[in-house]
Order: C-alpha cells, then sequence, then structure tokens
C-alpha cells in the first residue's frame, strides 16, 4: 500500500533516523528544512502544532481507572478475537523485540503484549493499557494517525512528533466490523526504532485481516445458533417469513428472497420489509419473527383523539400503542385524507402553518413522527403506507 511503509528496504536506519532528526527540529522549529517530511507525516505535524502540543516534553496521557478500561474491554466487539490475535502474534513479538497493542475506536490501548523489556520502556513512555493515544493526547503516532487518517500508517524514529518516541517505530491499521464498516479500532505492532523489519507491515495487515475473519466467523456463529434456537417455531409457520437478530441481520428466510439485512426491529414499530410490505416484529428468544400480517391483510392502525392523541395498531395479536404530540396527529390526519398520492412538504406546510414557508420545519417533524411510528409513514411524496388503514377517531361535535 503506497505510503504504509516508512523506509525502503535495505535503509541504513540510524543514518536514516539521523536525517529524520534534522528534518524534525527543522520543520518544528520553523526553519528551512534539508528535506520534506512524507506527505502523511506533514498533514499529522501540521494538525498537532495547531493543537498547541510541545514537541519536546511529554504530552498528557495519564491512564483511565481500571474499572473503565474493564469496561470498554467488555464492549469492545475485539474482545471476541483479542485470544487469537495473541495466539498468532505473542510467540513473534517476544521473539522479535516487539509490543503487540489493540486499542478501541477512541485509540484507548485496551491490550498490551510482547517482550518484557519493551513493556518497561513502554511503560516510561505512558504507552500502556488504559492510556490514550490519539494525536490530540500525544501528538503523531501510529495509532493516532491511523485513526485520524482512517487508514494504516508506520512512523519511524523522528517522524513521531513527541522526542521521547523518537527511539520507537510503530505500525498500525484500522479494524473494521466487516458487516457494516464501522471502525471498531487499531492493531499495532511498536518496537525500538532500529530493529524496524520491512516485514512489519506485512505482519500487521496479516493481524487486521485475521481479526476481521474471525469476526465475520462468529457473526455467522451467532446467527446460527439464532436459528438453531428457534428451529421448532420456523418449522409451523406458513407463508413468507424472516428471522433476524436485534440488528436485523437476517439468520433465516423463507417465501421471500432479501439481502443479509433489513431495518432494526422494534416491538412497538412497524417495520417496512421489500416483498413484504409493513410487519409487526414478535420477539423470539434472541432474534425476532418478522412476518407480514396475518392472512395478507393490511395493518390497522386507529388513531384517537378524544383526549391527548394515541395511535394504536393491530395486526394478528396484540395492538401496540404510542402517545402523539398534537402536531404529529395533525400531520397523521392530513396524510389519510390526502391518500396515496400525498401532500408535499409545502402543502403540509400551508396545513400546519398557513403558507408554504415553513417546509424545512415539515421535514424535521415528518422526520420526528417516523422516528415514532417507523414505516407506517412514507416519504416522496409525504403518505401513509399502502398496507396501513387509518381511522381516526375525533371527539364528539358539541
Amino acid at each position: 500500500m503506497v505510503g504504509f511503509s516508512a523506509v525502503e528496504p535495505g535503509t541504513d536506519l540510524p543514518r536514516h533516523a539521523r536525517e529524520l532528526l534534522r528534518v524534525h527540529d527543522a520543520v518544528l522549529g520553523g526553519l528551512p528544512s534539508p528535506q520534506r517530511p512524507r506527505a502523511l507525516v506533514a498533514r499529522s505535524w501540521s494538525r498537532v502544532l495547531e493543537l498547541g502540543l510541545d514537541p519536546d516534553r511529554a504530552n498528557a496521557r495519564d491512564p483511565l481507572p481500571r474499572g473503565e478500561l474493564e469496561r470498554r474491554r467488555r464492549c469492545s466487539p475485539l474482545s471476541l478475537v483479542i485470544g487469537e490475535l495473541r495466539q498468532v502474534l505473542s510467540g513473534v513479538a517476544e521473539a522479535s523485540r516487539f509490543l503487540m497493542v489493540v486499542t478501541d475506536a477512541d485509540g484507548v490501548i485496551l491490550w498490551r503484549e510482547g517482550a518484557a523489556s519493551v513493556r518497561l520502556h513502554a511503560d516510561r513512555l505512558g504507552f500502556s493499557e488504559g492510556a490514550v493515544w490519539t494525536e490530540t493526547t500525544v501528538g503523531t503516532n501510529a495509532i493516532g494517525t491511523a485513526l485520524a487518517e482512517q487508514a494504516p500508517v508506520q512512523l519511524f524514529s523522528a517522524e513521531h512528533f513527541e522526542q521521547q518516541q523518537h527511539a520507537w517505530y510503530c505500525t498500525a491499521a484500522p479494524v473494521h466490523d466487516p458487516r457494516t464498516g464501522e471502525l471498531l479500532g487499531i492493531v499495532d505492532v511498536s518496537g525500538p526504532a532500529l530493529s524496524l523489519h520491512p516485514a512489519v507491515t506485512a505482519l500487521v495487515e496479516t493481524a487486521v485481516r485475521l481479526a476481521e475473519s474471525l469476526l465475520w466467523r462468529h457473526h455467522q456463529e451467532r446467527l446460527e445458533r439464532l436459528r438453531t434456537s428457534v428451529e421448532h417455531i420456523l418449522s409451523g409457520v406458513r407463508g413468507p417469513v424472516l428471522l433476524v437478530d436485534d440488528h436485523g441481520w437476517v439468520a433465516h428466510h423463507s417465501g421471500i428472497a432479501v439481502r443479509d439485512r433489513i431495518g432494526v426491529p422494534r416491538a412497538d414499530r412497524a417495520l417496512a420489509v421489500p416483498g413484504m410490505g409493513l410487519c409487526l416484529p414478535e420477539r423470539l428468544a434472541d432474534g425476532w419473527l418478522v412476518r407480514p400480517p396475518g392472512g395478507g391483510h393490511a395493518l390497522s392502525a386507529r388513531l384517537d383523539l378524544t383526549s391527548r392523541p394515541v395511535l394504536e395498531v393491530r395486526a394478528d395479536g396484540d395492538p401496540w400503542t404510542i402517545s402523539l404530540s398534537r402536531r404529529h396527529a395533525e400531520i397523521l390526519e392530513r396524510l389519510a385524507r390526502a391518500g396515496p398520492a400525498g401532500p408535499t412538504a409545502s402543502e403540509l406546510s400551508r396545513t400546519l402553518f398557513g403558507d408554504g414557508d415553513h417546509a424545512v420545519t415539515v421535514r424535521a417533524e415528518v422526520s420526528r413522527l417516523r422516528r415514532a411510528v417507523g414505516a407506517l409513514v412514507e416519504t416522496n411524496p409525504y403518505r401513509l403506507a399502502d398496507d396501513v388503514e387509518l381511522t381516526v377517531v375525533r371527539p364528539p361535535t358539541p
């Protein structure tokens, strides 16, 4: 990957470290530099200088309390794979005198493994479990810069912002959730600068691929456990049906072709599923059964305006109800009257505010309404979903 490796194979490391030190001192001292730093390094130094950090001293890096560290470890999806990463890297780390570090997406060091002598030097640097290693706390470093750049980073010697980090090399790469692409944290390999080997970048890339493949395997195993746990129920279900987990990932489908994921289900909210229309998810063990209303009938919704507005929605089972604001009830009424064509934002503005100048406010109100009632309300144009039959109950006329 272009720009990932800090040094070319065969580089004279001591000489290169001296050259980088001259560049570091000149650039950060505002003096003419014998050469330009790498673009990646220049961008990071610029960000760090704007923060007011000092390259000549150790900037703040107080570790988090032990309880908070343990909480972050428990909550991190990377806890599922740290054991395998240790097995793969720890032996190499001991023999090659480097540290393997895994952080969360905030740059907090959650786990650290490696040679005892290197751990001792790292402790003096504040490079320990619970410490935050972002650019904003400790300047240019591979972990923090990988987070800032959202890309793999290797830094050698005086490419680090702080002088006390110049004795180190650091190689870091982001780990992403293979399901969603969400950033989960960083895998980093660090050690004495003059011990840097060109193969370190490949080692870090391998560790990241391993972590992401293991996370995908855990995901598939969770879905399989969910499917197995309710297999007896699924065998008696007729018609199109989905079994999904709490995040909408599909563990089983029958009678319908779907992608890997649908919207996140909730017991009190209708869910639109392509090919199935509106569904009311049913809680099952650690997942949800999602299917159309029984007999192919529409969802029956009742908006009661006799006192504080209440919306009741019913399919086959028990109804779910939600209290609405007067404004949201008024929007639902207008949508029911308008039919499938639905009003535009300007038309709703005239209904609600007496003119067409409040379209932005209308869009915000409809967005809030949809967060409350889910897929019962469609957009483009604004309307009730096709499978919804809404009855409005108004107070008796005096």
